[in-house]
């Protein structure tokens, strides 16, 4: 009899912990819930029309426009406080997943760890100093260098902002130890990072010209630091992951600024010699996130100026999902798709803003969120500088939990001219419809 009380007692308690909140999959390990497992799910369905860069051509025919169905991204995080002191996250999914998509000449993608780390609380419940490691998305430069993906505003994040994505991290991750905490009003954290070699990226590494390009020869670690003031409410502090927007239930502004550093990061010809450059690329910006007029409305706002040197005329195209794998015009320098000169050494400023509209504006169905962003940059190896364009809307059927976007973007198509100029020849367009859903 006692062994059935028992047992009946642990179930009850069981359905008890897992139903305490209905939004989550959450299983407490403390009746106070301060130690606990959660699980949640993402996935990010895409409809996207595409004009294509001139000369595109898929699986060998020309098309000036494309129209495909992807999922962006699909993912599902482990995580949870198991004592007062420690920690763990996991993540676990795949990204880019389109008609083109294939691996090693399989459909069947690999599904890879994004995320898989231990961390430390030096000072019982205390979140001032937290030192961890292992394959994790803590990065300097920019809150947009490490995003939590379901609360973004915009329809995706600004990619350039993942400075060495795929290149010598993984999907943006990195092998790292690092510090992060808050102390009062500042948010800060600090990275000791081991980047993966270029030949490991799963492409043919580009041949050493006069450019800088990643090097292949050597091996430095990355130095990485961040740090936000928050004016009014701290953010949340619990994953590395930082928030696109909090739809007006925080009152958030914050001045960043990020860095990131590795000796001898990238290399060049300089006639007959080898040169090495280091890599630098840091960060300033503004973001804001609140309520307004009592409530009614929301806004969200960031602006933000990079300084990213890379190297001599460092330069890489890169086209989101490129729904197109082939250019039969050699002078057309952005290449396939959608693609175009997404990460390189100069200057850039981004900026996005939003405003979410009465919380049930849509009665059942929710409310809208409309929202515009711009970026501007001037890299070094061209010989113009681009804007590039986005506006749409976000359907908040429940939040974050279940939202429709529609986006528009407008790209620069960048020619080689016969004289070696590289300039701004013309725009190109996209419209895509996302479909999220969250746990």
């Amino acid at each position: 009899m006692k062994k059935i009380v028992f047992l009946s007692t642990a179930l009850l308690y069981s359905s008890i912990a897992f139903t305490q909140n209905t939004n989550e999959l959450k299983y407490n390990l403390s009746t106070d819930g301060k130690r606990y497992v959660k699980a949640t799910f993402l996935n990010q369905l895409w409809a996207r029309w595409n004009q294509s860069n001139p000369g595109t051509t898929v699986l060998g025919r020309p098309e000036d426009n494309t129209f495909d169905i992807g999922l962006r991204r699909t993912r599902m995080q482990l995580y949870g406080q198991i004592t007062d002191r420690v920690f763990f996250y996991t993540q676990f999914g795949m990204n880019n997943f389109n008609f083109l998509s294939q691996n090693a000449g399989n459909r069947k993608l690999q599904a890879f760890f994004h995320d898989a780390l231990g961390e430390f609380s030096v000072f019982k419940h205390s979140n001032a100093l937290k030192l961890g490691g292992g394959l994790t998305i803590v990065n300097g430069l920019s809150r947009f260098s490490q995003p939590s993906i379901s609360t973004i505003m915009t329809t995706d994040v600004p990619v350039f902002l993942q400075a060495t994505v795929d290149q010598t991290d993984e999907f943006a991750r990195k092998l790292s130890l690092y510090a992060r905490g808050q102390v009062g009003k500042v948010d800060y954290r600090v990275a000791v990072s081991d980047p993966f070699p270029i030949q490991t990226n799963g492409q043919t590494p580009p041949a050493i010209n006069t450019d800088a390009t990643f090097a292949g020869y050597g091996h430095y670690k990355q130095y990485q630091g961040f740090v936000a003031y928050n004016f009014l409410d701290t953010e949340p502090h619990t994953t590395p992951y930082m928030a696109g927007t909090y739809l007006g239930e925080k009152k958030v502004l914050n001045l960043e600024a990020g860095i990131m550093y590795q000796n001898d990061a990238t290399w060049r010809l300089n006639g007959a010699d080898t040169v090495y450059d280091d890599m630098l690329l840091w960060s300033a910006a503004v973001y804001a996130d609140m309520p307004l007029m009592k409530n009614k409305y929301a806004i969200s706002a960031y602006v933000g100026y990079y300084g990213t040197d890379y190297g001599t005329n460092y330069i890489r195209n890169n086209g989101i999902m490129n729904p197109a794998n082939g250019n039969t015009d050699a002078t057309i320098f952005n290449g396939a798709g959608n693609a175009y000169p997404m990460f390189g050494t100069g200057n850039s400023i981004y900026a996005q803003l939003g405003i979410r509209m009465p919380e049930r504006m849509l009665g059942d169905l929710g409310t809208l969120m409309p929202y515009v962003s711009y970026r501007w940059s001037d890299y070094e190896k061209l010989n113009d500088p681009f804007n590039i364009y986005n506006a749409g809307v976000n359907w908040l059927i429940n939040k974050h939990q279940a939202k429709i976007s529609l986006n528009y973007e407008m790209r620069p198509v960048f020619r080689r001219q016969p004289n070696g100029d590289i300039n701004n020849t013309s725009q190109a367009s996209s419209v895509w419809l996302q479909y999220q859903v969250s746990l």
